[in-house]
């Protein structure tokens, strides 16, 4: 079975373009924010902890697209599901489903991967713990 996590926000007046409409990237940062309270929900650990609780420096995203169907406006309460769609050896993918009054507004996939900071500083895409995996995967 495979992780989700779905969450409810209300769109704020600085979400929007002066038409009172959600600004496109603003989409990606709700996708953002999802991701990280999936894995969060997945892992049992907050994104601060994940270094301590895993070596990782990060899950940056690396690739990104989505499908804009319908608007999002000002007041409208909009449902975010994201699902990991898929759990490699250093990356996972998500998929995003934004729901405006129950109907499908925009769909997104991303891929994420896994890093490590290396000791001279740098960050270096690292094979997930196996334990990850599998919480991942769930």
């Amino acid at each position: 079975m495979a992780v989700s996590f779905t969450r409810k926000l209300i769109v704020e007046w600085g979400h929007c373009d002066p038409a009172g409409i959600v600004f496109n990237p603003r989409f990606f940062e709700y996708f953002d924010w999802s991701t990280s309270l999936l894995v969060r929900e997945a892992l049992g650990v907050e994104k601060a902890e994940m270094r301590a609780a895993y070596g990782v420096a990060g899950i940056p995203l690396v690739d990104t697209r989505a499908t804009f169907h319908r608007p999002a406006r000002y007041g409208d309460v909009i449902e975010i599901a994201s699902t990991v769609t898929a759990v490699g050896r250093s990356s996972f993918e998500i998929e995003h489903k934004l729901f405006n009054k129950g109907e499908l507004a925009v769909e997104a996939r991303e891929k994420r991967v896994w890093v490590v900071e290396e000791a001279d500083g740098r960050l270096k895409s690292r094979p997930m713990p196996e334990e990850v995996a599998l919480k991942l995967r769930g």
